[in-house]
């Protein structure tokens, strides 16, 4: 991904993603992260501060991969470290993030995930994920047989369409893959299911959720970015698939979007 200086310039002073005032960005360059969550480290301090807060994370091997300014996806979030004094690392936080995201109910003793941002060379084990938060979903149910698990996370309408069967989403910054989308227009309920395997429970915290427990969701980049352009044809995404929404996608109006 190519940003321009005056987009990084334009992100680090303004911290909002300029289509939506619902994303929060505090990664000072622009970091890419994979899903893999290669630590899971414990918040050992919480100190609050003109609305905002120090998160001080516990975990002696994230101390020896990073550096000061470097960005890490803390429950998939993009942060950037702030100091480090092993075994700790210190992330400031500013109060829209806190707000609009999971780790305004964080507390001294939660484990999080944590994972480094890309760099050259490095493998794409899971999908590409920026460390920005579209949203919280809650989770609404478990489905357990054996071996075989699935959980189902309800989610607000700003994420419907965004969320297809087989695509991907990271759940507190875990690369996963849709198994199931539900949506019920007369109760508004909207949910998607995700089949977690054994090492992903036992490996991550996902394991620790409970029913109503909220969870950070970012939706995936290449999905996110053809909705948009579906949008400024005039698709609405929610009814994403219906005959007439299609027969309003033709060659005349990709064109006109310079697609053909």
């Amino acid at each position: 991904m190519v940003v321009s200086a005056m987009g990084r310039m334009a992100m680090l002073v303004t911290g909002l993603r300029g289509d939506d005032s619902r994303y929060v960005q505090h990664c000072v360059v622009a970091a890419m992260f994979t899903g893999i969550i290669r630590y899971v480290g414990r918040v050992q301090s919480i100190r609050t501060h003109g609305g905002g807060a120090r998160f001080v994370i516990e975990h002696s091997a994230l101390c020896g991969v990073v550096s000061l300014g470097d960005s890490v996806a803390v429950n998939g979030v993009c942060l950037t470290v702030a100091s480090i004094d092993a075994p700790n690392v210190s992330f400031d936080v500013v109060a829209e993030t806190l707000e609009r995201t999971t780790l305004g109910s964080l507390g001294n003793q939660q484990r999080v995930h944590l994972e480094t941002s890309l760099r050259v060379g490095d493998s794409i084990d899971g999908h590409f994920v920026q460390g920005h938060v579209d949203g919280m979903g809650k989770l609404s149910g478990k489905d357990v047989s054996g071996d075989d698990c699935v959980y189902w996370f309800e989610h607000g309408p700003e994420l419907t369409g965004l969320l297809p069967p087989k695509g991907s989403v990271a759940i507190d910054g875990v690369s996963l893959t849709i198994a199931r989308v539900e949506h019920s227009g007369g109760t508004g309920q909207n949910r998607f299911g995700v089949a977690l395997i054994p090492t992903t429970l036992s490996e991550t915290t996902l394991g620790e959720r409970r029913i109503g427990d909220l969870v950070n969701l970012e939706t995936d980049i290449i999905t996110r970015t053809v909705a948009h352009q579906l949008k400024v044809l005039g698709v609405p995404i929610h009814t994403l698939g219906g005959s007439s929404n299609v027969e309003r996608v033709t060659m005349d109006a990709l064109r006109e979007e310079g697609f053909a």
